[in-house]
This record gives C-alpha cells, structure tokens and sequence, in this order.
C-alpha cells in the first residue's frame, strides 16, 4: 500500500470563522498563518490522517485592536498558548464529495471533540505538474467550551458576542511524492 502526503498551499487556502455581534450581525477573522498535513492511503481521502495548527498571533479580523484583544487573556491568551491545534481521529465518508470528519481541537490548553464537515471539491493537475485536490470545511463550536468567556450584556439583556463561532474554510492541498510501506 502507497501513502499519499499532502501539504498545504497557503496561498490559495483560508482558516476562517465567523461569530455573532450585537446580536445583529457577523464579524469575520481568519487565521493568517496555519498549517495542514494530509496523509492518505493512496489518494483515498476517506483514509486521511489530518493534523492542522494556527498561529494565534496571526488573528485578523480587519481591526488591529480587536486583533490585539483577541490575543490577550480575555479570549485566546496567544502569549501562555500560542497555537491551535486540531488532529483527526476519525473519516466518515457520506456520498463521493462529503466527508464528516472527527477529531480534537485544542485551544487554550483544552482539547475537545469536534466534527466537521467537508465537502471534496476533486483532485485536479497544476500547470507545473503537480496534483492539488480542494476542500470547502464547516463547523460550529461553542467558544466557551474552549474557556473562552469574555462577554457583555446589552442593554436588551443579550450578549455582546455570540456564543457560537462558525467555522469557515476553503483548503487547497498539494501532492508530495508518495513513499510505499509494508
């Protein structure tokens, strides 16, 4: 059997999310540097062992202070926990292009469970040769889950911030030489 690694293009590929503000609207960040490392058995992607980081510096959220107030203690604490991470511990293929795929997702020194859901958008050649394959990831976590309180009361009663983030991403992945094992 042949394993397959595949590496993030970061180029084309975005980690995203969106959470609720006011109680009206969505405010949009990204991460701006991340890593993804596929591997497969062969090219089949319903084998795939995924492991992904983010740097919590590189929050962007198209506002310099809420990127700085982001990072500190009130929300993700970049300085005490610097990445994170999410590492698969399950593929669950539901029709040729949908995927829901398991796995831990560790931020602020708490790991838990999570499911995405990923739709396959194929594999396709480059023009310098190489093979890419597309995928379009979505989720919904609850930020608390994480130790991630910070909020405000409105005067309405609500709160300031959304407890739910959704989870927004498009990945472009890139085919490293594939290496046989026994």
């Amino acid at each position: 059997m042949s394993t397959t690694k595949w590496v993030l293009d970061p180029t084309h590929s975005e980690l995203g999310f969106k959470i609720k503000h006011l109680m009206i609207s969505n405010i949009s960040g990204s991460f701006q540097q991340f890593q993804v490392a596929v591997e497969t058995d062969n090219d089949n992607f319903s084998t795939a062992q995924i492991r992904a980081t983010a740097e919590i510096a590189s929050i962007h959220t198209n506002n310099e202070q809420r990127d700085h107030h982001l990072r500190n203690s009130d929300f993700f604490d970049a300085e005490t926990y610097p990445q994170l991470t999410f590492t698969s511990t399950k593929v669950e293929q539901l029709t040729d292009d949908t995927f829901n795929v398991y796995g831990d997702l560790t931020m602020k020194g708490t790991s838990k469970p999570v499911k995405l859901t990923v739709e396959y958008s194929g594999v396709t050649k480059d023009p310098w040769g190489g093979q890419r394959a597309g995928f379009t990831v979505t989720s919904k976590i609850n930020r608390s889950d994480w130790g991630i309180n910070f909020n405000g009361v409105l005067e309405t009663g609500g709160l300031a911030l959304g407890e739910e983030v959704k989870v927004n991403s498009e990945i472009q992945l890139v085919k490293q030489l594939a290496t046989v094992t026994a």
